[in-house]
């Protein structure tokens, strides 16, 4: 098995999904579910296939619980799949022991959105960045400190002497989100879930993290699973784009088509939402009213009928597949070919 897992297949797709769902239980007293008589289940993700390609970057966006986080924690093997699979390199997830799937995590690293959750307040910022070494390569104890201290360099912590025996509530937030990187680098992983990294930082230094991901995706040759909210954000780092809705992939493709040609009304609106720098400027598209529906008792056919302007009966009945409709741009709406214009 540790063959199989260090031994890349170097197939075009380091990560595919199929028809992946994840349903978390409702937790209710034994009172209420004996009245009820069933167990309610949050439908997080419904249902959602993609993939991602070697060396991409590749987003998903869309609201607060539409399912992002989750899909990410399933992606590197944190949560398991309630139906569907996830196939990293080849290798189904779902079939490894605890051991083997330990053994493959050193190919995949995690930049969480608050740093100062994620970081130990009692361990220096050079014994984070080392806990990976320590852990998947511990017959290299002795050059675990070098290691980490060029990566820090790397990443912007320098000189990387100074930080090493600081601790997280020393340093600044950017910094932190700093440390973050150069912890999820220092195991030198193919494959990196990115979740909103930047959304803790002051806005003065997003730019700046967003620079130096882009940078690092080059040098090591990374593929990045970014989430976000921020469709702007996106624009500047990802290479094909999903946009999610209540558990469901309702839009995917190269991200310059899909923002150029969005064809599900839920990504018109998110694109409508981007603030634009210019006073003068007004939204001519009618923005969706109300909030994401409930997740334990989803709308039936289409998910954002109850919110979409140009809903018809039909949307309400039928839930939509996913039809390419531009080469490589794919869309889960019935009536999408009004807006390819």
């Amino acid at each position: 098995m540790s063959e199989v897992l260090s031994t890349p297949k170097k197939t075009e797709n380091l990560v595919e999904v199929h028809q992946l769902k994840k349903y978390f239980p409702v937790q209710k007293s034994f009172l209420d579910q004996f009245l009820a008589g069933r167990v309610d289940y949050v439908r997080a993700v419904d249902g959602v296939s993609f993939t991602i390609r070697r060396g991409e970057a590749f987003g998903l966006a869309g609201e607060s619980g539409s399912g992002k986080s989750t899909i990410g924690r399933l992606v590197i093997g944190l949560e398991k799949p309630t139906a569907g699979q996830v196939l990293f390199d080849g290798i189904d997830l779902a079939s490894l022991d605890a051991e083997s799937l330990r053994r493959l995590r050193a190919r995949m690293q995690v930049i969480f959105q608050d740093p100062m959750a994620s970081l130990n307040p009692r361990m220096s910022l050079g014994e984070a960045v080392m806990a990976g070494l320590k852990i998947h390569f511990p017959e290299s104890a002795d050059s675990h400190r070098e290691t980490a201290m060029k990566v820090m360099e790397r990443v912007g912590l320098t000189p990387p002497q100074f930080f090493f025996n600081k601790f997280p509530h020393q340093i600044s937030g950017g910094q932190r989100q700093r440390v973050v990187i150069a912890r999820a680098l220092v195991t030198h992983p193919e494959l990196v879930l990115a979740d909103e990294p930047i959304a803790m930082a002051d806005v003065s230094v997003r730019a700046l993290l967003l620079d130096l991901m882009v940078q690092l995706k080059r040098e090591y040759n990374l593929t990045y699973l970014f989430i976000t909210h921020d469709l702007a954000t996106a624009k500047y780092i990802c290479d094909r784009i999903g946009i999610l809705y209540l558990g469901k992939l309702v839009e995917v493709g190269e991200l310059r088509e899909v923002y150029a040609h969005p064809l599900h009304p839920y990504t018109q609106a998110l694109m409508a939402a981007v603030p634009v720098p210019n006073p003068h400027e007004r939204r001519t598209m009618p923005m969706p009213e109300g909030e994401i529906p409930n997740p334990i008792h989803p709308p039936s056919g289409c998910r954002f009928h109850p919110r979409c302007p140009y809903a018809r009966a039909e949307c309400s009945t039928v839930e939509p597949e996913q039809r390419e409709l531009r080469p490589g741009h794919w869309v889960a709406c019935h009536f999408a070919e009004q807006f390819m214009g």
